[in-house]
């Protein structure tokens, strides 16, 4: 009796789990598989894939030494900046803001998300292009300043488009934050800012590390930021894989590189996940 209650168990689990189980296959693992594949392969003489079995171009991969520098430098840059503006925001909303107007708050937040990245990317093409903020900067005695098309643009349309990523996984872990814990090291003499480096920064770290894996790993396949502000002359490791796949046509270099950008991102999120369990100890935490 007890088997076959548990073999009914089973197949209800597995009947549950199948669909998730053939997603992930169809859109994530045969994908790979075929990247992979195309990674040892050749370049056919009209483009392409070409059946073969050569690792030259994972050999070749310091001929995009430019992309990799670029998204592993200002990449994580731009996740810690992220983090230093998300933070007090997300602190200022959990826990100082009124709770009639949390709410609001948190849906102004949101609100960027309605309109395209792409549409806010050119606001910023225009705002930080010669008739924008270098425009007004002349008219105050700053001459010839140049923002558009430089590392400092692409840094600021990163921080702008992936803010509000940084500031939700915060914003949660804080709300969830008992607050007598906060009266109890009050109580006991501790100042604010002793109360704040003590307990609410700990208890809040697994927010933080979330939100730095998530901003950094969609940071390192960012494609059309390097594109429109950079203009062609800060390239990322996205921009290199669409100039290898749809105008070199160069598919085993670009599928080299894609698999050594998704081996970049795991330990990334391995790294992230082992901090954050050292962290917060036995407290679960939850980085995907």
């Amino acid at each position: 009796m007890a088997l076959a209650l548990n073999t009914k168990r089973g197949m209800v689990t597995a009947a549950l789990v199948a669909p998730a189980v053939a997603w992930l296959f169809i859109f994530l693992v045969l994908p790979f598989i075929a990247m992979l594949v195309f990674s040892v392969g050749e370049r056919a003489p009209e483009g392409g894939y070409q059946p073969a079995f050569t690792f030259a171009q994972f050999a070749n991969l310091p001929a995009r030494s430019a992309a990799f520098r670029n998204t592993l430098i200002l990449a994580p840059i731009g996740s810690f900046v992220c983090l230093i503006v998300a933070y007090p925001v997300a602190y200022y909303l959990a826990v100082k803001a009124s709770p009639r107007y949390r709410l609001l708050l948190v849906s102004l937040v949101v609100v960027p998300f309605w309109t395209s990245l792409l549409v806010r990317t050119y606001a910023w093409m225009y705002l930080l292009g010669s008739r924008g903020i270098p425009h007004l900067l002349g008219m105050i005695g700053f001459e010839d300043v140049r923002i558009l098309n430089t590392p400092g643009a692409v840094l600021l349309g990163i921080v702008y488009g992936y803010l509000p990523l940084m500031i939700m996984p915060i914003y949660v872990s804080l709300e969830k934050l008992d607050r007598r814990l906060l009266e109890a090291s009050a109580d006991l003499g501790a100042k604010p800012v002793s109360t704040f480096f003590s307990v609410t920064l700990p208890l809040s770290l697994p927010g933080v590390m979330t939100g730095l894996a998530l901003v950094t790993i969609l940071l390192l396949g960012e494609y059309l930021i390097p594109q429109l502000l950079g203009g062609g002359k800060v390239f990322f490791i996205g921009n290199a894989l669409v100039d290898l796949f749809l105008q070199s046509r160069n598919w085993p270099f670009g599928s080299a590189i894609a698999v050594t950008l998704v081996v970049v991102v795991v330990f990334v999120l391995l790294i992230a996940m082992r901090i954050a369990w050292k962290i917060a100890g036995t407290r679960q935490v939850d980085l995907v």
